[in-house]
């Protein structure tokens, strides 16, 4: 049976692109809605063009409530009743309480090899740390911040000369192919990590 796949953003959604252009075909998945906490999130619009339904939580809107925001987010998200949750350059953290509600259907990517550097600014850490490699990991999304269960990441070497907007670039590619790669095995019940890059 297809799973529907609900993409959550917050701005130029360049890795739920790559996920609703792969959700065609013989794909398991096929995306039932976008939602942005951001209303002029520029992912919004590229997800019209696919003909995606677009809504929108603006957390602003609920001060310091976050409460109230995961409620209305909550609302939104039963509505569409998708199956599986795709976080994709979300910039919310997601309290305990809502993430149990999709315990084992939420995914998320994230800017480095996990568990280096959960959180932000991931980039300039890997090069502060002097590391060799840097870049991705999906993983299923837990009450810990950016700690779930791996199930897939990309690397890519480090260079003499890097600098965190060079990171960045590498690193997004790899962004690309490894999430709806996951995406496709997961919804099949694979749960086997993918490994891409060097």
């Amino acid at each position: 049976m297809t799973k529907r796949v609900a993409v959550l953003i917050s701005g130029g959604g360049s890795n739920m692109v790559s996920l609703l252009r792969d959700m065609t075909g013989d794909h398991p998945c096929r995306p039932c809605l976008v939602v942005s906490n951001v209303p002029d999130a520029r992912g919004l619009a590229k997800a019209t063009d696919f003909a995606v339904c677009t809504a929108v939580v603006d957390h602003t809107t609920f001060a310091k409530d976050r409460a109230a925001f995961e409620a209305e987010l909550q609302n939104v998200l039963v509505t569409a009743a998708p199956d599986i949750i795709c976080l994709a350059g979300f910039m919310r953290i997601l309290s305990a309480g809502f993430t149990a509600q999709w315990q084992g259907r939420m995914l998320n990517i994230h800017p480095s090899l996990l568990p280096k550097y959960r959180g932000l600014h991931t980039h300039q850490r890997a090069l502060d740390a002097g590391d060799s490699h840097h870049g991705c990991t999906v993983h299923e999304v837990t009450a810990e911040l950016d700690g779930g269960p791996i199930l897939g990441q990309a690397r890519i070497a480090i260079d003499d000369g890097d600098t965190p907007d060079t990171l960045a670039a590498k690193v997004l590619p790899y962004e690309h192919q490894l999430y709806p790669a996951v995406l496709r095995r997961y919804a099949a019940g694979d749960h086997t990590p993918i490994y891409l890059g060097v």
